[in-house]
């Protein structure tokens, strides 16, 4: 399937979600000194509404892939909880570990002070139901893209993606990451300001308005001379790259068996 095909599909996905995500809401007043490591499954819904908040909050996080059949993070997480489910939270500043994404949705809102909705009653029961609604939008022949590991290389050092969550176009590198079992610090650049809504080109002349509005939005205009999603470093090859159908087409190179 095509990526703009995919992307389309994953417009609707994000629809279904009512866009959350696409802004930073509540903002964490609180940096970890040490990067958070989630381990994550990315078409499950319970993960997705952890990725939602973290993006929301604009934190960054550790993503350790466990999709069904992955032998590279899944044997660790159950080390750490046997039976576990997915996602679970390791925070190496507090020695916290524990999983149910309601759970850690709070901990790290009261931990890093930021703000998100409230993970109880109807509210939560409506996120639950539209989350497992959106991952209905990423079956495709074989299963759900995202959910079953892949043969693969395993990299020297975790890769690093500018992305959020209700990117349509970063939906399918998250997904196939996810797919190969390959860590990376997801760098989440949600937008901040309504100056930032639309494609960067359209954006970018029509409001003209500056471009670092979150600090990894920041960084991508000193360093690029653009801001958009999904943006790939790998510092075991040196590669950096824009561009979502190429970015698939490295990993499978680079990573793939």
């Amino acid at each position: 399937m095509s990526t703009q095909i995919d992307a389309v599909i994953n417009l609707f996905s994000g629809t279904v979600r009512g866009w959350r995500c696409t802004l930073v809401r509540g903002r964490a007043r609180k940096t970890p000194e040490k990067i958070l490591k989630l381990y994550d499954i990315e078409v499950s819904p319970y993960c997705r509404l952890v990725r939602e908040a973290l993006s929301e909050m604009d934190l960054d996080v550790m993503i350790l892939p466990c999709p069904a059949g992955g032998k590279r993070f899944r044997p660790e997480a159950k080390a750490l909880i046997p039976n576990t489910t997915f996602p679970m939270l390791v925070d190496d500043n507090t020695g916290v570990v524990m999983n149910e994404s309601a759970n850690i949705i709070d901990y790290i809102a009261t931990t890093y002070e930021g703000k998100v909705r409230a993970q109880t009653g109807l509210g939560r029961q409506l996120a639950v139901g539209t989350s497992i609604l959106s991952s209905v939008f990423h079956a495709r022949p074989g299963g759900l893209t995202g959910m079953k590991a892949r043969p693969s290389k395993a990299p020297e050092q975790p890769l690093i993606l500018y992305s959020f969550e209700a990117s349509p176009f970063s939906k399918p590198v998250r997904a196939r990451l996810c797919e190969l079992e390959i860590p990376y610090v997801l760098k989440n650049t949600a937008k901040g300001a309504m100056t930032d809504m639309g494609p960067p080109a359209f954006r970018d002349k029509l409001f003209k308005a500056p471009k670092g509005t979150t600090p990894n939005r920041q960084w991508l205009a000193e360093q690029t001379g653009k801001v958009q999603v999904p943006y790939l470093i790998d510092p075991n090859t040196g590669v950096a790259m824009y561009e979502s159908n190429d970015i698939l087409k490295y990993l499978d190179k680079t990573y793939g068996v």
